[in-house]
C-alpha cells in the first residue's frame, strides 16, 4: 500500500509539473524583435539564427555579440544598437540556441559558438570591430582568424564559467519533464532579477521591467533549456589561455570593465590586459553590464576606438 501511495504521489507530481511546463510556454508566446533594426535570418547547419541589421552598410562593420546565459540575446544591446548605427553599420545576431534563432535539442559546446561566429562574421560582415560579452569575448578570440576581425571590443570577457564539466547535470536539465521544471525555476522572473542584482548590475533599478520582461519570454521559448543547459553545467566554457591567446593576436583589443564586476573581478582585467598588451577601460559603478548601464560611455569607448583606427 505505501509503495502504491508513493508511486502515486510520484506520477501526481510528474503530471503537474509537466502542467505547469505547458501553462509557462503558452505564456511566454512568440518572441518580438529583438531589437530594432532589418530582421535577417542566416542559415547555419540546418539552423536559422535570427540577427538584426542597422544603420547604413557602406559605413564601417560592427558586429554585436550577446554574452551567455538562461535569457540570453541580443536584446542586451537595446541600450546602445541605435546610437551605434548611427555612424557604423551595425549586425547582432542572436546566437543558436538563444533568442529568435532556433533552439534544436543539441549538445550545444563552446566549440560551436566558436565555429558559428566564424562563419557567420565570414559571410555577414567585413573587416568588422567585433564587440563580444563575456563567455562569448573568448569566442571572438578564437575565431578572429576565420572572421578576420580588425578589432575587438571586449565587455568583462572570460574563457572559464564553471570549476569542471558536468555532465549528470546537462542530462538533467535536457529531461524532457523534471528537466523543464528545473529550468524554469532558473529562468523564473525572480530568479532572473536576483542574479541580475547579484552579478549583473551594480544597480539593479537600472533592469527595466521590458528588459525582464523580454529576457523572461526569450528564456522559455520552445527548446529554450538546451543551450543554457550546457552553458550551466560548463560544456560551453572554452580550454585555453585567454591572455596568451589574445597576445598571440595581432589585433587591436580594448577591454571594458565594470569596476565592481566580481565574476569577472576588475583584478582578472587589468592582469589580461597586461598579458595581451590591451587597453583597458573601467567605468565605475557597474558590473557585468557596464554597455547596459552607461550606454553614452560605452557608446563614446566604441566610437573613440574606431576613430582612433581609423588615424593609425
Amino acid at each position: 500500500m505505501k509503495l502504491r501511495r508513493l508511486v502515486g504521489g510520484a506520477a501526481a507530481a510528474v503530471s503537474l509539473a509537466a502542467a505547469g511546463n505547458r501553462t509557462l510556454a503558452a505564456r511566454a508566446g512568440s518572441l518580438s524583435a529583438p531589437l530594432p533594426g532589418r530582421q535577417h535570418t542566416y542559415r547555419w547547419r540546418g539552423m536559422d539564427v535570427s540577427y538584426t541589421e542597422g544603420g547604413d552598410p557602406s559605413d564601417p562593420d560592427l558586429l554585436l555579440v550577446h554574452g551567455i546565459n538562461a535569457a540570453a540575446s541580443s536584446h542586451e544591446f537595446g541600450e546602445v544598437f541605435e546610437d551605434l548605427a548611427e555612424e557604423f553599420h551595425v549586425i547582432a545576431p542572436d546566437l543558436p540556441g538563444f533568442g529568435a534563432s532556433d533552439r534544436p535539442p543539441l549538445l550545444y559546446s563552446g566549440e560551436l559558438y566558436t565555429d558559428f561566429l566564424g562563419d557567420f562574421a565570414r559571410d555577414t560582415v567585413e573587416d568588422a570591430t567585433c564587440v563580444a560579452s563575456s563567455l562569448s569575448g573568448a569566442y571572438a578570440v578564437e575565431a578572429v582568424s576565420e572572421a578576420d576581425f580588425s578589432r575587438l571590443v571586449l565587455i568583462c570577457p572570460t574563457a572559464q564559467t564553471m570549476p569542471t564539466k558536468r555532465p549528470r547535470l546537462r542530462s538533467l536539465l535536457r529531461a524532457p519533464v523534471v528537466g523543464t521544471g528545473l529550468y524554469n525555476l532558473i529562468a523564473s522572473k525572480p530568479s532572473i532579477r536576483y542574479f541580475s542584482a547579484d552579478h549583473g548590475y551594480y544597480d539593479v533599478e537600472k533592469l527595466t521591467d521590458e528588459t525582464l520582461g523580454y529576457e523572461w519570454e526569450s528564456a522559455h521559448q520552445p527548446g529554450a533549456r538546451y543551450a543554457p543547459a550546457s552553458f550551466i553545467s560548463g560544456f560551453l566554457d572554452r580550454p585555453i589561455d585567454l591572455g596568451r591567446e589574445l597576445a598571440e593576436l595581432d589585433v587591436p583589443t580594448t577591454l571594458v570593465w565594470g569596476r565592481e564586476a566580481d565574476i569577472t573581478p576588475l583584478r582578472q582585467g587589468r592582469t589580461l590586459a597586461e598579458t595581451a598588451d590591451a587597453r583597458l577601460v573601467v567605468i565605475d559603478r557597474a558590473r557585468l553590464l557596464p554597455h547596459v548601464e552607461y550606454p553614452r560611455e560605452f557608446v563614446g569607448i566604441v566610437r573613440e576606438e574606431l576613430r582612433g583606427s581609423e588615424d593609425e
